[in-house]
This record gives C-alpha cells, sequence and structure tokens, in this order.
C-alpha cells in the first residue's frame, strides 16, 4: 500500500518547483490579495505547503490531492495570496480528471462549470459592477479549463489505447490465420503424397503377384525390378509424408495428385475464366525432355504453385500477358509466373495472403527458394508487373526432410 502511494518523479518535480516559485515569489513580496489580508505575510506560506503536498498525491490517489487542494486554494484567499499555489491547483483540478475514476472524469468538468457559472452570478449581483465578470472568468480559468484540458486528454489516451488493442488482436488474428495457412498446406501436401504412395504400393502388389503366379526367370526379373523401383520411390515419398503429417487434420477422400503434365488443361481453363478480364495466358517450358522425371513432391509443389499464381492473377492482374516459364538448369526446377501490376485492392482483413504462406512452406519443406513482388516491367515500360519466381531441388540428396 505504501509503494502504491509513493509519488512519481513528475510529481515531485512540480512539488518541488511549485513550492520553490511560490517562495521566491513570498521572498519578492508579490502578493496576489495586494496585502488586504489582516494576517501575518508568512501564513501564505501554509497554503502554498499544503498545495505543494497536493501535488505529491496528484497521480496516486488524485481525490484526495484535488481535496486538500481546494481547501489549501480556499485558505490562501484569506492570506495575501501566492500566485504559485493558484497554478499548482490547476494542474491538481488536471490530474483529477486525468487520472481519477471514469465517474469523477464525468462529474468534474459539470460541477466546476456550474460553480464558474454560480460565483459569476453571485458576484455581479454582489458587486453590481462589469468587472465582477473577471472574478467569474479567473474561476473558470482556474477550474473548469483544466477540467476540460483533462477531459480531451483523457479521451485521446483511451482511443489511442483502444487502437492498440485493436491492433495487438488483429495482428493476433493474422497469426492464427497465417498459421492455419500453414497447416492446411501441408496436410493437403501429406494427401497427395499419401496417394502417391498408395500407387506405389499397389504397383508393388500388381508385380508380387505377377511374380509368383508366371513361372518364367524373365517376367519375374522384369517385375523385381519394377517392385524394386517403386519401393524405393514409395519409400523416398514415405519419408517425406512422415514429416508433413500434422495431427488434427479433416479426413477428406483421395483426389488424383496434379503433376506438371496437367499444367496444359490448367491454363486452359485459366484463358476460359480469364478471357472477360483481359488475360491471355501462356506457357513457356525451356526443360530438356530427355532431363528425366521430377521427384513427386517437386512435381506436385511446382503444379500448386502455378495455380496459386494464376488463381491472383485472376484476382488482382491488370488485363495483359499472363506467362508461365518453366526451367531446368542442373539441379534446379525454376518456375516462374509473370503478370501486369493490376491497380485493383486485395483483400485486407486478417489472413489475406494465406496463398503466398502456402506457396512458401510448400518451397521451404522441399529446400528450396521463392520471390513474390511487384517491379519495373524493363526496357522502359512504366507499366509494373508481378513476378512470382521459384527455385526447386530435383534431388533427393538436397530435399530437406
Amino acid at each position: 500500500m505504501l509503494t502504491s502511494l509513493r509519488p512519481d518523479r513528475d510529481a515531485v518535480a512540480l512539488a518541488v518547483s511549485g513550492l520553490l516559485g511560490g517562495l521566491l515569489l513570498w521572498l519578492l513580496g508579490l502578493h496576489t490579495q495586494g496585502g488586504h489580508s489582516s494576517l501575518a505575510p508568512w501564513v501564505t506560506l501554509v497554503p502554498l505547503t499544503a498545495m505543494a503536498a497536493a501535488e505529491l498525491l496528484r497521480r496516486t490517489a488524485p481525490r484526495t490531492a484535488l481535496t486538500i487542494g481546494a481547501l489549501a486554494l480556499v485558505a490562501d484567499q484569506f492570506t495575501w495570496g501566492n500566485l504559485a499555489t493558484i497554478l499548482m491547483f490547476t494542474d491538481v483540478m488536471y490530474a483529477a480528471v486525468l487520472y481519477g475514476t471514469p465517474a469523477a472524469a464525468r462529474r468534474l468538468p459539470v460541477a466546476t462549470l456550474l460553480v464558474t457559472v454560480a460565483s459569476t452570478i453571485g458576484f455581479l449581483a454582489w458587486f453590481r459592477k462589469p468587472e465582477a465578470l473577471l472574478i467569474g472568468l479567473v474561476i473558470g480559468l482556474v477550474t473548469f479549463i483544466p477540467a476540460l484540458t483533462g477531459v480531451s486528454v483523457r479521451s485521446h489516451r483511451t482511443a489511442a489505447d483502444a487502437a492498440r488493442l485493436a491492433a495487438a488482436q488483429t495482428a493476433r488474428l493474422a497469426e492464427m490465420d497465417r498459421t492455419q495457412a500453414v497447416i492446411a498446406e501441408r496436410a493437403r501436401m501429406a494427401r497427395e503424397l499419401h496417394d502417391m504412395v498408395a500407387n506405389h504400393l499397389s504397383a508393388v502388389a500388381i508385380h508380387s503377384t505377377a511374380a509368383l503366379s508366371i513361372d518364367d526367370p524373365e517376367t519375374s526379373r522384369n517385375a523385381l525390378k519394377v517392385i524394386r523401383e517403386n519401393s524405393v520411390e514409395g519409400l523416398a515419398e514415405m519419408r517425406r509424408l512422415i514429416g508433413l503429417l500434422r495431427e488434427g487434420g479433416e479426413d477428406r477422400a483421395p483426389a488424383a495428385a496434379p503433376t506438371l503434365a496437367a499444367l496444359d488443361a490448367l491454363i486452359e481453363q485459366t484463358n476460359v475464366n480469364g478471357a472477360s478480364g483481359g488475360l491471355v495466358c501462356t506457357l513457356r517450358d525451356t526443360r530438356d525432355p530427355a532431363a528425366g522425371a521430377l521427384p513427386t513432391p517437386v512435381e506436385l509443389a511446382a503444379y500448386r504453385i502455378v495455380q496459386e499464381s494464376l488463381t491472383n492473377a485472376l484476382k488482382h492482374a491488370a488485363p495483359g500477358p499472363v506467362v508461365v516459364r518453366l526451367g531446368r538448369t542442373g539441379e534446379l526446377l525454376t518456375v516462374e509466373v509473370t503478370s501486369v501490376f493490376g491497380s485493383r485492392p486485395g483483400p485486407t482483413a486478417p489472413g489475406s495472403g494465406a496463398g503466398l504462406v502456402g506457396m512458401r512452406e510448400r518451397v521451404a519443406l522441399l529446400g528450396g527458394t521463392i520471390a513474390a513482388g511487384a517491379e519495373p516491367g524493363g526496357d522502359g515500360d512504366t507499366t509494373k508487373i508481378w513476378r512470382v519466381r521459384a527455385e526447386l531441388p530435383v534431388t533427393e540428396r538436397t530435399i530437406r526432410e
């Protein structure tokens, strides 16, 4: 309890500076009452000290500070008066609204306004001179204006806290959505690899039956060769499958896993869907046909990258060409999709960009690299293009398990 009531550094600085300033004014003989009080001049220091003590409680106990400050201000009017006492009271009133309870923040501005109006009317009726309005103006400057300032600052702080809370919640939702997108993509890859493993095991079972039922050494040798190839490929894909499986995935019916051979149909469908938007999609495959088959995970990842990129082009690209490029350099498969950078805004809610998250997850699991973003069109063309470029390793030793 004692620790919670300990004044902070700002309160101590205000109290000390106010007390020293008031003491200096007193030593110089500068008073607000003009020496009309019958009390000794040193009595002015009593309300000044009490007001400085109230400053120490401005943040830890604002209601107590306001009570002490109000009593000290009233007492100061019966002494020679000190300007520092009045100035410190304005800060105490401001702090009572800013750091006090919500009820105090609502009531104090209304109360001070009523006091200001009532005092103005009272002094005007008493003195019957226009100068009495100046007394009401001073009371308003000392009480109502600090309270109104406290309300304004408190409202801005509340709005800032609400904005920070909303930003933190949005960030958490975005992170949750990104995590779910990664999990969903891995589960999808696991299902696709599961289908491939099942195909290899089916081939092993069929050729094993043939080897056992046909009494022909050459047929048995060919069957064992096929069995070995499918077993090796199945085991490699099974290792990747184990690494991709995640708990909690939904069971779905198996579907045929796409390969790069199906890109022609995908591009044809994209041309049909994008015709109304002025999109023309083409495929440029510069791979050597004799380079050999690609591992199944690489085929799946490359197809999904092209599929997601074409989907994004249909949603966001400006009218123009959409080019899909496939190439193979050494042990790397290059997949690149370019389109005209569109001005249509995409979704801004948490989770937008989940397609890019899925592509990055696939590429990362295979040990490859991917980059996506807008860049200049080149050759002096002011039109920007959106480029997605991925490099995937095609050998077993470079694919990360």
